[in-house]
């Protein structure tokens, strides 16, 4: 299988590098093409207002100056155009995917457009907790696991579904287990700093709290990806890109009927 690797955390990531060893214990055919900075929260934005270039990183890895978006596109579109992908992984990301990050994600937007051109796509994510550094021994040892077994049943995902991986912030031997979840909700932990910069000028920076995953335990219902990873499991969660809520088209029916 031929795999294509992306994140959204820059082509120097510890991570890139972690998930690049996994892909490599199920295949010798690896390619990389990933953001040259950091794209963090760019969900599944693209680059319109300003040409895309690449650089060619070293065989089969190349860096490009856009989101994870641009990179998957690219690819497919140009890099390997002649002999496309059977496979795309976006990660490991630094940082949970889970809840309502779903929706803010450069890791998983990378997964949404591999899925959207026709390949197979999973997310990975690496849930740190700060001032923790990532344990990234868990990802690489359990992400293998999970992809070996996802590898048998690829054929079987519906072509509008990526899978979502995320590992619990926790070292190799503490991990209870995997479990299949859905998306979970949680009341937003996000904040705003304010503060004032040296020439004296307000400024506002958005960020997540430091304990964002800590703190959603209440707002999980059982068999969510929180409650997965509250409770020391690495949860997989398969996302649907078809947004319609099918109850809410059957009530409009009878609203706007005759």
């Amino acid at each position: 299988m031929r795999i294509l690797l992306t994140n959204d955390d820059g082509i120097h990531a510890p991570g890139l590098k972690v998930l690049e060893k996994i892909a490599r214990t199920l295949s010798d055919d690896v390619w990389i093409v990933a953001p040259e900075h950091e794209q963090s929260g760019s969900s599944h934005s693209l680059t319109l207002h300003e040409p895309l270039r690449i650089r060619e990183v070293s065989d089969r890895k190349y860096a490009v100056s856009g989101t994870p978006t641009d990179c998957v596109l690219l690819a497919v579109y140009h890099i390997m155009k002649n002999n496309l992908p059977g496979l795309v992984l976006s990660g490991v990301n630094n940082g949970g995917n889970i809840a309502e990050d779903v929706t803010y994600s450069g890791t998983i937007a990378g997964a949404i457009e591999g899925t959207l051109l026709g390949i197979p796509s999973i997310s990975l994510s690496m849930v740190t907790l700060r001032p923790h550094p990532a344990k990234w021994a868990t990802a690489e040892h359990y992400g293998e696991i999970v992809l070996k077994n996802l590898a048998g049943q690829i054929g079987s995902i519906p072509s509008n579904v990526l899978i979502n991986i995320n590992f619990p912030d926790m070292i190799v031997s503490s991990i209870k287990g995997i479990k299949v979840t859905t998306q979970g909700h949680r009341q937003s932990q996000d904040f705003i700093v304010e503060g004032i910069d040296p020439r004296g000028r307000p400024y506002f920076w958005v960020g997540p709290g430091n304990h964002r995953y800590q703190n959603c335990e209440g707002t999980s219902a059982v068999g969510t990806d929180l409650d997965a990873l509250m409770n020391g499991y690495v949860s997989v969660t398969p996302l649907s890109l078809n947004l319609t809520d099918a109850p809410t088209v059957d009530m409009l029916k009878g609203v706007f009927a005759g």
